[in-house]
């Protein structure tokens, strides 16, 4: 099988993320999103299956932390994603297979991308349908095809309408995608990488559980504060069932209500 080029886009850092906005503030979100986007090109360049990734940005600083992962750097002069990929995508070529993959996949595993390229290339153009169905995680052509990418809202049926096949491998990891605190609680359960791990780390705080009443947590800081989280909080990280002295992290939205209970922070094997 021929390795592919991957092609990976990030959009400026002042807004990004912005269905995470109620719950982080705009510096959270922009250390999330780097963290993500560096996980995601560690994974991708320990795929057999990747001959090399290009991060396509006009953004210094997602420029640079790319690089620190082992990315090379493609400017974005048109700050649209299809547009973005289609004129990175002409700069490379056609003599390999191509990958658009998406940045925020903080859980993604080498192992997932490998069996996903495989698959992929037998099916020549190909797409991975994120965890809900409706959007794409991966887009894949094979070597002498156009990329002809249609990433947006309903894109796995766009890519799909365009020919692509899509994969019904299940690689949660691939399709876990970051926009939500939902999305995030997910990848957390799943395990996430060690940018990502670290940063969640830095931006929660440690809890005992205290106990419960009226469908609520009963938490108790480090510091001795009491605080409440809704059981929602509790199972956006994966918990069903918690106990009285279990030790969490909480993620804190900017009014400091509990929005995200975790523990551990786990990162993927691989």
């Amino acid at each position: 099988m021929q390795t592919a080029r991957v092609l990976i886009t990030v959009k400026d850092l002042p807004g990004a993320k912005s269905r995470l906005a109620p719950s982080l503030g705009e510096p959270q979100r922009a250390a999330l999103v780097l963290a993500m986007l560096v996980d995601t090109v560690t994974a991708a360049r320990r795929c057999p299956a990747v001959q090399d990734v290009h991060v396509v940005t006009a953004d210094a600083a997602v420029a640079a932390a790319a690089l620190r992962a082992g990315a090379e750097v493609r400017q974005d002069p048109t700050r649209t994603l299809n547009a973005a990929l289609t004129s990175a995508a002409e700069g490379l070529g056609t003599g390999s297979p191509l990958v658009a993959l998406q940045a925020d996949l903080p859980a993604l595993r080498a192992e997932e991308l490998d069996a996903a390229l495989t698959a992929a290339d037998t099916a020549g153009r190909a797409a991975v349908a994120d965890a809900q169905g409706t959007g794409t995680t991966l887009l894949r052509v094979a070597a002498g095809a156009v990329l002809d990418p249609r990433f947006g809202l309903g894109s796995a049926r766009a890519h799909a309408r365009s020919g692509a096949v899509l994969l019904d491998g299940g690689w949660p990891g691939l399709r876990t995608d970051v926009d939500t605190v939902a999305d995030l609680g997910a990848a957390l359960t799943l395990g996430v990488g060690a940018a990502t791990a670290a940063v969640v780390h830095g931006m929660s705080t440690p809890v005992t559980v205290a106990g419960y009443s009226d469908a609520q947590v009963q938490l108790r800081g480090d510091d001795g504060i009491r605080m409440h989280s809704a059981q929602q909080a509790a199972e956006l990280g994966g918990w069903r069932r918690l106990r009285a002295g279990q030790r969490l992290r909480a993620l804190l939205d900017s009014d400091g209500r509990v929005c995200l209970l975790t523990y551990p922070v786990a990162a993927p094997p691989g």
